[in-house]
């Protein structure tokens, strides 16, 4: 029987730590699902579609082509454990950086088991260099020109940058002229 593990973020942007831990949960299980959330409420705006999320998300696991690839990636919206029913997956990937995680995490393993009993989570510790990354602290970074080229892969970072340009020039179109003295 194949072990297989389902693990679901909004990966916008997919950062090191999160490939690190795709990458080990790969090694853990047959076939790993990488579960990319797209984000239906307007009160969770992301910055890319969910296309482009997973497009960002198998390129930046390109190396692995050719070496019993076992990983994928699918979009989803509502619930994680309906997904996890849908696809026949028992165990869901978690991550966990820091403490704050652990009760997050916890909770949430919690209320996904009463939805779902026969679903188990099983948490990945991040290695040390990636504990200060999240997909927030790497967004706010490249909106305001920093370098990001050791938190993403280089597809990333170069979709990132070009996002924010184009957010930036978006915006300069639709402010209105200063105003004269």
């Amino acid at each position: 029987m194949k072990r297989r593990g389902l693990y679901p973020g909004t990966f916008d942007p997919v950062h090191y730590g999160h490939l690190d831990l795709m990458r080990r949960a790969g090694l853990i299980f047959d076939e790993l699902v990488v579960g990319v959330y797209e984000h239906r409420r307007p009160s969770k705006s992301v910055l890319f579609s969910v296309d482009e999320r997973r497009k960002m998300i198998e390129d930046a696991l390109a190396d692995l082509n050719g070496h019993d690839h076992n990983i994928t990636t699918v979009p989803f919206s509502g619930l994680t454990v309906d997904l996890a029913r849908e696809l026949g997956i028992p165990v869901i990937v978690r991550g966990l950086r820091v403490f704050s995680d652990f009760e997050f995490e916890f909770r949430f393993a919690l209320a996904n088991r009463r939805m779902a009993p026969n679903l188990e989570t099983v948490n990945l510790l991040t290695r040390e260099e990636h504990t200060f990354l999240s997909s927030t602290t790497v967004r706010e970074i490249a909106s305001l020109g920093g370098d990001v080229s050791s938190m993403v892969p280089p597809n990333v970072a170069v979709a990132l940058y070009a996002r924010f340009r184009e957010l930036d020039e978006s915006n300069s179109a639709h402010q209105s002229p200063p105003l004269r003295d």
